[in-house]
């Protein structure tokens, strides 16, 4: 065995080990403060609601252990146990060119992947959240979602995977800069497409009725210098009883959606401060700030795998017999992960640094006390633990903790 492979089954074993012994804290923690109400929080949830959640979020907590050792194993049997060159032989002996081979491995390696992923899912759906009260998704639905996905998946996939490919296989030197042109592209291309052409192949989208909410909806809107392409409200109950809210698209394609379970959940003042929230985001240019750093990082991966790809030793480390174009791709994605796993709290710290800066700046343009209640009932609602590990939280959540986030906005009403 090389050094190669030796660094990358220690980096699995030591970033699988890293969760599995932060998922441990987290159960620990939510279970010890399962029995009372955090102070902050006695007049607004009662122990019931607060106990359910500690459940939801402990049997979340311990069926993704399990998906994470499933993963794991999964991806060493993938690379060292000569699942991708068994794979790839099998398209080589079909006799295709280069490209199309490498277009049919991947394609394959993505349907596959999904089928190995869907126990998983099933379970998830049909299981926990049945249990704890939020699944409304019928057998017949989520099959039908699954196939929209995999056939929209193959029908945007493809090409795209096939222009990669071209320019990895004709391309001079510099072809990863032209991979990551094409890519950024793509990136910008959904996100001004999605909501008006794939997200209603999903959901139902209804404009918002007139009335005090659209008028207060219209008036914020105003004031904040956001304009969009409508306000419109999403038929989230039809699989789910979470409730949320968000903005999305680009240019003159944006819009603003809410679930209509939060529609359902919260009055007008609170809607109005939770929407406040999320156009916080766009005034602070958090979006931008997003897709500019995720431009950067997507072209210094592509760069190192510009230099990665010319290394034998990087192919046969990784459980590669025949190097090619295609399966330097597939093991660089495979392998970036594991890395990204030791980077996961710088980018929690800077989507919690963003989540204060919306409700600062939603506290501004409405009364935070709405904030506040409509963030108290989305908690009980979608049962957010109050109590989660500081370290797992500072590891994994994009936001900031309920009692965290509450002293925040409760300090906004202090100072104004």
């Amino acid at each position: 065995m090389d050094w190669v492979s030796q660094v990358f089954i220690a980096a699995v074993i030591a970033a699988s080990l890293l969760q599995l012994w932060l998922v441990q804290r987290q159960i620990a923690h939510v279970l010890r403060y399962r029995s009372a109400v955090p102070e902050a929080f006695v007049s607004r949830i009662d122990l019931t609601e607060h106990q359910k959640a500690a459940d939801y979020t402990v049997t979340k907590a311990r069926f993704g252990r399990i998906e994470l050792i499933y993963t794991s194993v999964l991806l060493l049997a993938w690379t060292l146990g000569g699942g991708l060159q068994w794979l790839d032989d099998a398209w080589r002996n079909l006799g295709w060119s280069p490209l199309w081979t490498g277009v049919m491995v991947m394609s394959s390696l993505l349907v596959i992947g999904e089928l190995l992923s869907l126990p998983f899912a099933v379970y998830s759906t049909f299981a926990i959240e049945q249990r704890f009260g939020f699944n409304r998704m019928t057998a017949a639905l989520f099959i039908l979602d699954l196939a929209k996905q995999l056939i929209l998946t193959l029908a945007i996939g493809v090409p795209l995977l096939w222009l990669i490919l071209w320019l990895m296989y004709h391309a001079a030197t510099l072809w990863w800069l032209q991979v990551w042109a094409v890519w950024l592209g793509f990136s910008l291309l959904m996100f001004w497409a999605y909501p008006a052409f794939i997200a209603p192949l999903f959901n139902k989208f209804q404009a918002l009725q007139d009335g005090d909410l659209r008028q207060r909806i219209e008036q914020l809107m105003q004031r904040c210098g956001f304009t969009s392409n409508g306000i419109f409200v999403m038929d989230g109950s039809r699989r789910s009883a979470h409730g949320n809210a968000y903005f999305t698209g680009l240019g003159q394609n944006k819009r603003i959606v809410f679930f209509d379970t939060l529609i359902e959940s919260l009055d007008a003042q609170e809607v109005e401060a939770v929407l406040a929230h999320e156009l916080g985001h766009f005034r602070r240019k958090h979006i931008q700030k997003r897709l500019l750093s995720t431009a950067a990082m997507s072209l210094a991966g592509l760069a190192l795998l510009g230099w990665l790809i010319e290394h034998p030793l990087f192919y046969h480390g990784l459980g590669v017999d025949t190097p090619s174009k295609h399966m330097a791709l597939i093991l660089f994605m495979l392998v970036m992960p594991v890395a990204g796993i030791f980077l996961h709290p710088i980018f929690s710290w800077v989507s919690r640094k963003h989540e204060f800066e919306a409700d600062s700046f939603a506290a501004e343009q409405t009364d935070a006390r709405d904030l506040i209640k409509a963030l108290v009932k989305l908690y009980k609602e979608n049962a957010n633990t109050l109590t989660p590990d500081p370290l797992y939280s500072a590891f994994h959540d994009s936001h900031p903790p309920a009692p965290v986030r509450i002293a925040h906005l409760t300090s906004k009403i202090v100072a104004t």
